[in-house]
């Protein structure tokens, strides 16, 4: 009888990357018979099957979320009984509706019912399936993504293997760096909940058992409140699969608009260089140096999103420059978090074009107004809520993660001025903090014990507790470097896992540990030897437990898979964990599957 822990999970993730990787060179070349034929084998696999039922019954945080079968945190024994029952058989059970906040407002997202039969209802809840057809999702999934990749265009960034926000970010860079332009800054209304299901279906054009299956994902209909109501349009948040049939709906954006200039008049190559679309998930810009041009572009956009029953939002959609004042538009635009914007400067400070000609202004991107306030808004929170009775040990814990996080993901741009200013601010609000512990003693003899001295620097606050400190995390510990955007159109199923490995451990959303580890340890799990994929959950672990005499040290560490951490803890007979918990993006909030672990997710 195999044993769930025993299996050769290594021998079965070669097989069907094996598989993916000829699924991913049969598209690029335009051979759909061959790529049919490798995904029916690919969908019949034991071993894609296993891998399936793995990553949604060990691996997502939605392992603990339960679906309208109450069935949740599956055994290894029931975990071998979905593999087996896991079959495309054109049915699917329907979704248990979840309502989540809306971020940065005190009311909750409401799922439409009947696609907009109650007037409350403004954005989509996330819809969630039951486990078993989460493991169908995850197992078509490995047989469509590689198709995609294949296909999709070299700027769309969202909810791509081997991509993430900070791409999308230098893309828009690299197309303003020598020539200011006008900029169609647009979000598409309720993209996850309109998507017309025939438009959709004929688009993915796939083989019939395919479709069906798809089709009743779709189609399934939605529990609220023990009463159930259909889908006729839209793709489900909360499906493993929906982020993909997202981007297969909006692909070809990008087509349009290059084909669009290649008829103006001059050069055909000037003029699709010129115009750039960057597209993450339903957010996107364009921009191009003549008004009219974009303004033509964007009735193309529109057309396109109507074809598929999708629309602009008119409030988020703006159009600006990055240079110059647009009547009341001020110049730049906030993207995913970021503000870029482009400053007239003197001559010692300008940017030069390729000729080495100055051009008379520098291009910055920064944490946009609203991340910032948002982020220090949480900090405030965090040290309001702890009651002035609590130990500053846990006020460190606590700020410590978050910090990293916000930290991490905002240190490739020009963000030092900003982590300067968070960090006086903060500072006086952890002094009000410690003025309210000692209300009537003195309160500069006071203060001055829960600040100390760390690298230099006599204005840290700390914890001293059984003679060891633990300092606070500033955002100025952070030091700015460089990112490097992915190249063109490559994709994690080229099979050049020593550039993804290396890519990954250089991304801004990944924590300062976990991207030494990932160098320290070639981009390899230490347990299975494999390489690190994007969609990977990463764990740090102690190669001896703390309770064995371990000590918390970078000798003393290892990253592994979830997947293989658990092995090593049942191993060791010992629970003794250290999960990285990272902060998760502030610019994006569209779900991508139940509870996403932003590490293996991103952006997952």
């Amino acid at each position: 009888m195999v044993v769930w822990t025993q299996v050769n999970w290594r021998k079965l993730e070669r097989t069907v990357f094996k598989l993916q990787k000829r699924i991913y060179q049969a598209s690029q070349r335009g051979d759909v018979k061959a790529v049919r034929k490798l995904q029916k084998t690919l969908l019949n696999s034991w071993s894609a099957k296993m891998l399936a039922v793995r990553k949604v019954t060990q691996d997502n945080q939605g392992k603990n979320t339960a679906g309208i079968d109450g069935k949740k945190a599956l055994t290894p024994k029931a975990r071998f009984e979905v593999v087996e029952a896991l079959e495309l058989n054109h049915k699917s059970a329907p979704t248990r509706r979840v309502w989540i906040p809306k971020p940065g407002k005190t009311e909750k997202r409401h799922g439409s019912r009947s696609n907009g039969g109650n007037p409350r209802n403004t954005l989509p809840a996330l819809g969630i399936p039951t486990i078993t057809e989460r493991a169908k999702q995850a197992l078509v999934k490995l047989a469509l993504e590689p198709e995609w990749e294949a296909k999709f265009e070299p700027n769309s960034y969202g909810f791509r293997p081997g991509r993430s926000c900070m791409d999308a970010i230098e893309g828009v860079k690299v197309a303003i760096k020598q020539k200011s332009k006008y900029v169609l800054d647009a979000d598409i209304a309720k993209c996850f909940d309109k998507i017309n299901h025939k438009k959709l279906l004929n688009k993915i054009n796939t083989f019939p058992k395919l479709r069906r299956q798809i089709k009743a994902w779709l189609k399934s209909g939605v529990y609220d409140s023990g009463t159930w109501f259909p889908t006729d349009k839209g793709t489900p948040q909360g499906g493993v699969i929906s982020p993909l049939l997202a981007n297969i709906a909006l692909h070809g954006m990008e087509k349009i608009v290059k084909e669009f200039a290649r008829t103006l008049p001059g050069k055909k190559d000037n003029n699709e260089k010129e115009i750039t679309l960057v597209r993450y998930a339903d957010d996107f810009v364009i921009l191009h140096p003549k008004l009219d041009v974009l303004m033509r572009a964007k009735a193309l956009i529109e057309e396109f999103l109507n074809d598929i029953g999708l629309e602009l939002r008119p409030e988020k959609t703006r159009i600006t420059h990055t240079l110059e004042k647009m009547s009341e538009e001020t110049p730049g635009l906030d993207f995913l978090g970021f503000n870029i914007r482009q400053y007239p400067v003197g001559k010692y400070a300008t940017g030069k074009n390729t000729h080495g000609k100055p051009l008379g202004y520098k291009t910055y991107i920064k944490p946009s107004k609203e991340a910032v306030k948002a982020h220090y808004q949480r900090l405030a929170n965090e040290i309001d809520n702890l009651k002035s009775c609590q130990s500053q040990l846990e006020l460190i814990k606590r700020l410590n993660p978050i910090i990293t996080g916000w930290s991490n993901y905002y240190s490739k741009v020009n963000s030092a001025e900003i982590f300067k200013e968070l960090d006086h601010l903060l500072t006086w609000k952890l002094i009000a903090w410690t003025k309210a512990r000692h209300l009537h003693k003195s309160t500069k003899r006071w203060i001055r014990k829960y600040f100390g001295t760390k690298d230099g620097s006599s204005w840290v606050f700390r914890s001293i507790t059984d003679n060891k400190s633990l300092y606070l995390v500033y955002h100025g510990d952070f030091h700015i470097q460089k990112f490097v955007k992915v190249k063109g159109e490559v994709s994690p199923y080229n099979g050049d896992l020593t550039y993804w490995a290396t890519r990954m451990g250089k991304s801004a959303e990944l924590p300062t540990r976990v991207s030494k580890l990932l160098k320290k340890q070639n981009g390899k799990c230490t347990e299975c030897s494999l390489h690190f994929r994007d969609g990977d959950v990463m764990e740090v672990d102690h190669i001896l437990s703390r309770s064995k005499g371990g000590k918390d040290t970078y000798g003393n560490y290892q990253l592994l898979h979830r997947h293989c951490h658990d092995i090593k803890t049942k191993r060791d007979g010992t629970h003794d964990k250290s999960q990285i918990i990272e902060e998760p993006c502030d610019a994006k909030v569209s779900r991508t599957v139940l509870k996403p672990s932003h590490i293996g997710d991103n952006v997952a």
